[in-house]
C-alpha cells in the first residue's frame, strides 16, 4: 500500500450528477420491469409492462408518418422523442446502455457542462428518431439509450478530434472508435439476418446519433455558442 494513500478518497472516481440523472431512469424503469416479469410486483399485469411501455413510449415511424401527412403535432406523442432513451427490451439491453452512459458521460462531463451533456444526449436521441422516421419504411420501434449514448460518443470523438488538431496530430484517430463500433454492429445485423431473417436498423438511429452528437458538440462545448455567433458576424 502506498505510504500516502488517501484512506478517505472514494472507492470509485466520482461521476457527475448529470450522468445519474440520465442513468437513473433507465435504472429505475427497468427494476419495475424486471421485478414484474419475475411476478413481485404489479400482479399478472405486470408481465406486459414492457411491451405496454415499448407501444407507448417507443418511437415508430408510422407515427411520425402521420403527424406530418397531418400537421397535427400532439405532445403525447411528441414525447415519444425524449421519452424512448427510457425503455429498454431486456435486461441485457439496459445493462448495456447504462455501462455506455457511465463511461461516456464521465470522460465528456469532465469538458463539457452539465447541461450541454444532457443536450448531447437528448439532442442526439431526437436527431436520431427524426432519421429513423424520415429515412427507413419498417414498422421495428426505436427505443433504448443507445442513440442517445452513441451521441455522446460523437462528443467523445470532437474532444479527441480537437486535441489533435491542436498537437497537430492526424485528426483522424479521433474516429476509430465509432469505426470499430460500427464495424462490429454490421457484424451483429449480419447474423441477425442471416439467422432471424428480418434486419435490425438500430444501428441506423446509432449512427444518426453520433452524427448529431459529433456537431452539436461544436455549439455546446465552452465557448461553442460565442464561437457560432462570432464567425456569423463576420461579414
Amino acid at each position: 500500500m502506498p505510504l500516502h494513500a488517501d484512506h478517505n478518497a472514494p472507492p470509485i472516481n466520482p461521476l457527475p450528477p448529470v450522468v445519474w440523472l440520465m442513468v437513473a431512469p433507465v435504472v429505475l424503469i427497468e427494476l419495475a420491469f424486471t421485478l414484474g416479469e419475475r411476478g413481485l410486483a404489479g400482479g399478472r399485469e405486470a408481465i406486459g409492462w414492457r411491451n405496454a411501455a415499448i407501444t407507448d413510449w417507443g418511437f415508430f415511424d408510422s407515427v411520425l408518418d402521420w403527424m406530418l401527412a397531418n400537421n397535427r403535432f400532439p405532445p403525447e406523442e411528441l414525447a415519444r422523442f425524449v421519452a424512448y432513451p427510457f425503455v429498454h427490451g431486456s435486461f441485457t439491453h439496459a445493462l448495456f446502455a447504462v455501462v455506455f452512459l457511465l463511461a461516456l458521460g464521465k470522460f465528456v462531463g469532465e469538458v463539457f457542462r452539465a447541461w450541454a451533456v444532457l443536450a448531447v444526449f437528448l439532442g442526439a436521441s431526437v436527431v436520431a428518431a427524426l432519421a429513423y422516421g424520415l429515412a427507413l419504411d419498417t414498422p421495428q420501434p426505436l427505443f433504448g439509450a443507445l442513440p442517445g449514448a452513441y451521441g455522446l460518443i460523437g462528443a467523445l470523438t470532437y474532444i479527441l478530434w480537437a486535441r489533435l488538431g491542436a498537437l497537430r496530430a492526424d485528426r483522424r484517430r479521433a474516429f476509430l472508435l465509432i469505426g470499430f463500433l460500427m464495424g462490429f454492429q454490421l457484424v451483429i445485423g449480419l447474423i441477425y439476418f442471416i439467422f432471424r431473417g428480418w434486419a435490425d436498423w438500430g444501428w441506423f438511429a446509432d449512427l444518426s446519433g453520433f452524427a448529431a452528437g459529433f456537431a452539436l458538440s461544436f455549439v455546446v462545448r465552452p465557448g461553442g455558442w460565442q464561437a457560432v455567433l462570432a464567425r456569423l458576424r463576420q461579414p
